[in-house]
């Protein structure tokens, strides 16, 4: 055997594993996936006691056995969904902020799109709220929310272009809590005049 086959092989074999975890974990997420959207839809199409492992592993394509091997019950399923949902959402407002001008239209735009997200977030029932709100990974959100805000505020303050006799903090919280409202309101149109009366707020004193 040449030199040159020999190595041709060697290097066959060495890349070989990677390919197949790869591969292997490509696979498994996407099983993954597919368990979290299948619950989901039936969930949201016949309610929260439609969901049992047997209906999902059928809605899946899987069987039970492999489904009990990515999640031990129908609540972790939903929290995992819930999660990927939330960081859904922190990934699109951070790409939002990454996508404005300056300062002060970079907070303007991360708040009119966190309002809209609010107004159009889906209004589950009690018992389904109160599974999915109840992980720390909502905790952790909130955190990283709150946060992003923060230094988007304390930016816009060293700029001018927010009140600075307010911690960017205080000016977080009050930020959230107006555009909440944004829940309710009737149209995109009254989500922006919202936001403008929130951004009112934020003005320097003059």
């Amino acid at each position: 055997m040449s030199n040159h086959s020999v190595s041709n092989r060697v290097s066959y074999t060495a890349v070989m594993p990677r390919l197949w975890n790869e591969t292997i974990e490509a696979h498994r997420h996407a099983v993954r996936e597919a368990i979290l959207d299948a619950t989901w839809a039936l969930v949201t199409e016949y309610g929260l006691t439609s969901a049992t492992m047997s209906k999902i592993a059928e809605e899946t394509g899987i069987g039970r056995a492999t489904l009990y091997k990515y999640f031990p019950d129908v609540e972790t399923i939903l929290v995992t969904w819930h999660e990927r949902h939330v960081i859904g959402h922190l990934k699109h407002l951070a790409n939002v902020r990454d996508q404005a001008g300056d300062a002060g239209e970079r907070l303007e735009a991360v708040l009119e799109a966190y309002a809209l997200i609010s107004h159009d977030r889906e209004h589950h029932g009690n018992e389904l709220a109160a599974l999915l709100h109840r992980g720390e990974h909502v905790a952790r959100a909130q955190q990283r929310l709150n946060d992003l805000l923060r230094d988007l505020l304390t930016e816009a303050a060293g700029t001018g272009d927010v009140r600075d006799d307010v911690a960017p903090a205080e000016l977080a919280s009050y930020c959230l809590h107006a555009l909440a409202a944004a829940g309710s309101l009737p149209s995109k149109a009254a989500v922006r005049r919202l936001v403008t009366v929130t951004l009112a707020g934020l003005h320097p004193r003059i």
